[in-house]
């Protein structure tokens, strides 16, 4: 009998972002493949004997290639066994869920996608830095630093920074300097920017000035990065960082 593998989306890394269907999925599993960035404290919530394989990669260096992640995934699930492909972020939002789906369904390997919080919406919403609103910006642009060589829908951030009110940029840690000039280069060098780091965790940065200054100021970060630039950045200073302190709920 064939089991099925459920692509789950984990979140940012605030274990509490994970969805309610998210962690129902992680409870039953018998086999749990997590990534790099899948927050690490859902794992304790897997059933005693769940085999917890680690699937991670970074830059220039990976546990395990993604052929290799899809074969353990079908081999899996012909086991007869409930697998989890647990991913940080969302699965959909440049997580490659869809390839290792559509690898499955060649298969006939049933597969189901459960979504999770990208990284870029809890970037904003931890910094105190609104994606869109009324006030500061009624469009933005979600693109990636980062490509695989040759794929198809190469982004040209000049082009997608003079289209939109905002621009946020993923998998850029690495080039954070290179692309915020590219969008001073179109819209300022005085235009607002941000690059938040480890979002949602304890870890968490966040350093805000114009795109030209966090240029000269940070080159390159430590990944998970999340850059963005816009109006609303300002947000942030004007509002979030003299809040009143919250209530505490137990």
């Amino acid at each position: 009998m064939t089991g099925f593998v459920a692509i789950v989306g984990g979140g940012p890394g605030d274990p509490g972002l994970i969805t309610v269907r998210g962690l129902q999925l992680v409870k039953t599993a018998d086999v749990i493949v997590y990534d790099r960035l899948a927050p690490r404290e859902v794992l304790s919530e897997a059933k005693p004997g769940a085999e917890l394989v680690y699937a991670g990669k970074e830059r220039g260096r990976h546990a395990m290639t993604q052929e290799e992640i899809n074969r353990l995934l079908a081999e899996k699930a012909m086991e007869g066994r409930v697998v989890v492909r647990l991913k940080g972020g969302d699965p959909l939002t440049f997580g490659r869920g869809e390839e290792e789906c559509a690898y499955l369904i060649d298969r006939g390997i049933p597969c189901t996608i459960v979504p999770g919080v990208p990284s870029f919406v809890a970037a904003a919403a931890y910094a105190g830095i609104p994606l869109a609103g009324r006030q500061y910006a009624s469009s933005f642009a979600v693109t990636t630093g980062t490509r695989a060589q040759g794929s198809p829908g190469r982004s040209d951030l000049r082009a997608i920074a003079s289209a939109v009110d905002a621009v946020v940029v993923l998998m850029a840690a690495h080039r954070a300097g290179e692309v915020l000039r590219e969008i001073a280069s179109v819209r300022g060098p005085d235009f607002p920017a941000a690059i938040v780091v480890s979002a949602s965790t304890p870890q968490q940065r966040v350093y805000t000035g114009t795109a030209l200054s966090l240029a000269e100021a940070h080159p390159s970060v430590d990944p998970p990065a999340v850059i963005i630039a816009g109006p609303q950045v300002r947000w942030r200073e004007e509002y979030w960082l003299r809040r009143p302190p919250a209530p505490r709920y137990y």
